[in-house]
């Protein structure tokens, strides 16, 4: 392969085929379909996959068949079937996974910037989606044919592009059984829906956390009542969430009390966060937090985002703004409770283990209702084949001019463990563009499209590299 033609090739695709098509993506507000419960109706994913589908469908790419795929009542998604090159049909599929659906807009972002406004500033396309996760289209498909235009070969290559990765990713076990037969023997999985803790390098994200999610609902009342005249009768309802929460969590510490949520961390995993820590020392202390961190101790931070359960509180109900505060008991209060698990924690246990302390012996004899429940397990990666390994080392001596370093990612991409399930004997290659400031789900996302396209050129690399051991 024709390094130089290889390199060429995914710089000028960036910059003149991607980045266009990938702005007017931006521009399609395809929420996820938690975000937007008449998504069906609205039509924006399937805006999302039509735009990427005709762009596809438009490259270089003999033999290649973009196909929407919908299982009833389900969330649309995009294959794209590529044939492998001559004398590479043995390879084995490789399974390069994307998503298209979104994360919501939000509020206050930076002047000049808006979510459905793509803008390109200082080397950064800016817009909901750039990053998380729009790019892994345009980066999986021009990796092929990239690899193509340099004289290289790859295996039949499978893009799967889906819509519902932002929600957890309900539908993907159903699609996973009706393709099975037509995916064939995967033996290695790219995903392109992480990062790591600079953009310096390429990071390979090793683990993955799981999550439980549920909304808890403590009602005392039918309907709010004067503050005066039953305070002292009736229990506050955030009182008793308080002390339910007091049984999950240690408020003085952070310390998830859930023991179905604990995992003993293996020790190569142990190692990999301190080479991690090491080779971008900084990456996880430079948030713009005015309180102090958990720890000054970065490995026991990595470790923490990593490998540790922890409790957010992400949103709430029953509780009026300031200005609108009356003297009223309240009748209800609503916490969203989300959960991240260790990478090999048993979500489903971990759930019924929590439903457990927040419904038995509730305070009071209050009523509690969980709602919004969610859970889905995390993963841990195979170890790296030789081949694979040796891939990645020329990306870093090549590419990057940096080694490659790992990642325990704090997020989760439930595909990742249904594939690990699925195809447990593929290796997997999970990376992205990602940095430490891509403001992923928050205001003023963005890619750096440097790295993005540096990525690109890492994982045609690994395609060849595939094909050829």
């Amino acid at each position: 392969m024709d390094r130089s033609a290889l390199t060429s090739t995914v710089r000028g695709l960036w910059e003149d085929d991607v980045l266009p098509s990938l702005s007017d993506l931006v521009a399609i507000p395809a929420l996820s379909p938690a975000f937007d419960p008449d998504w069906a109706d609205n039509g924006q994913l399937d805006a999302a996959i039509e735009h990427v589908s005709a762009w596809i469908a438009d490259r270089a790419l003999p033999g290649a068949r973009p196909e929407v795929v919908q299982l009833p009542g389900r969330t649309p998604l995009l294959l794209v079937d590529v044939p492998a090159t001559a004398g590479a049909q043995d390879a084995g599929t490789v399974l390069l996974y994307g998503h298209l659906d979104k994360q919501p807009p939000v509020a206050d972002w930076s002047a000049g910037l808006g979510p459905w406004s793509p803008v390109v500033r200082d080397g950064r396309l800016y817009g909901r989606g750039a990053a998380d996760d729009g790019y892994s289209a345009y980066a999986a498909t021009a990796a092929i044919e990239a690899v193509r235009a340099a004289g290289g070969s790859h295996g039949r290559c499978v893009v799967l592009l889906e819509t519902g990765e932002e929600s957890g990713s309900p539908d993907l076990p159903a699609y996973l059984e009706h393709l099975s037969d037509r995916l064939g023997e995967v033996s290695l999985v790219v995903c392109l829906d992480s990062g790591g803790n600079d953009y310096e390098r390429m990071w390979l994200t090793t683990s993955l956390r799981g999550l439980v999610q549920v909304a808890l609902t403590v009602r005392v009342l039918r309907s709010g009542q004067h503050s005066g005249m039953v305070s002292g009768i009736v229990p506050s309802s955030f009182r008793v969430a308080r002390q339910l929460l007091d049984r999950v969590e240690d408020s003085a510490t952070g310390e998830v009390l859930v023991r179905e949520m604990h995992v003993d961390v293996p020790e190569n995993r142990l190692a990999e966060l301190r080479e991690a820590v090491a080779a971008a020392p900084g990456a996880l202390t430079g948030l713009p937090a005015i309180s102090a961190l958990v720890s000054e101790d970065e490995a026991q931070l990595a470790l923490n985002v990593g490998w540790k359960p922890t409790l957010s509180v992400t949103g709430a109900d029953g509780l009026p703004k300031p200005d609108d505060a009356g003297n009223v008991l309240r009748p209800f209060t609503t916490l969203v409770l989300s959960f991240r698990l260790p990478p090999t924690a048993d979500s489903a246990a971990a759930l019924e283990a929590l439903r457990t302390l927040l419904t038995t012996d509730v305070p009071h004899d209050a009523q509690v209702e969980l709602s919004r429940v969610e859970h889905a397990d995390g993963w841990n990666a195979p170890e790296l084949a030789p081949w694979l390994r040796a891939a990645l080392d020329d990306a870093g001596e090549s590419v990057f001019d940096a080694p490659w370093r790992t990642v325990s990612l704090g997020g989760s991409i439930p595909f990742m463990g249904l594939l690990h399930a699925a195809y447990p004997d593929a290796q997997f290659l999970v990376t992205g563009a990602v940095g430490p400031d891509s403001n992923m789900h928050v205001p003023d996302e963005s890619l750096n499209l440097a790295h993005a396209a540096r990525i690109t050129e890492g994982v045609a690399l690994a395609l060849h590299a595939h094909s050829q051991r």
